[in-house]
């Protein structure tokens, strides 16, 4: 029976009134009304006791801050996103590893493939030089192939270029990544 009296008594009082005041004349009524959130209320308990005060809405100044809120509400979304599908930051990172792992490998081999592609080239520039060295014509098979030749070093070359782009990128992603999740926890 003493515990009930105690919770009853640290309750919090129960708004039975409103009251607003415009232009300094005070309007009380049992519901909360348009005006009284125009103008701002205090909440009145069944003494006429103020149990809390509300500040008047200003549609300015939620207007302003509805842009905070929706930037806000994104970025907890985005937060949220990571959260469920990383879990944590150790995730995060062992994940940006095995990418960037196989990103450098992706270029390792691409740099390969350039490296016998130039040696391709010195044994069919060498062969054009044995044409020219004869005075004979240098076939039209020849040409084709330094052509062709060059047109894939060129698009290996490329290839790294893109690869290490999306080297930093990736980096640069999971790092940012990394770091939220480790505010977040």
């Amino acid at each position: 029976m003493i515990l009930v009296q105690s919770f009853a008594a640290d309750a919090q009082p129960k708004a039975v009134w409103y009251r607003y005041y415009d232009k300094g004349v005070a309007n009380i009524s049992s519901t909360v009304t348009p005006a009284h959130i125009r103008h701002g209320y205090e909440a009145l308990d069944a003494n006429m006791q103020i149990i809390r005060r509300n500040r008047p809405y200003s549609a300015e100044k939620d207007a302003q801050q509805s842009t905070a809120r929706a930037a806000q509400a994104k970025q907890n979304e985005q937060n949220a996103r990571l959260k469920r599908a990383y879990g944590n930051s150790s995730v995060a990172i062992n994940k940006r590893n095995e990418q960037l792992a196989s990103i450098k490998k992706q270029i390792s081999l691409q740099q390969t493939q350039v490296k016998q592609l130039q040696n391709d080239r010195i044994l069919l520039k060498r062969q054009e030089m044995e044409h020219f060295r004869k005075g004979s014509t240098v076939p039209i098979e020849l040409k084709q192939s330094i052509q062709y030749n060059s047109d894939r070093i060129n698009q290996t070359k490329k290839n790294i270029e893109v690869l290490q782009n999306n080297y930093q990128k990736t980096q640069d992603s999971y790092n940012s990544i990394i770091q939220r999740l480790k505010a977040m926890e």
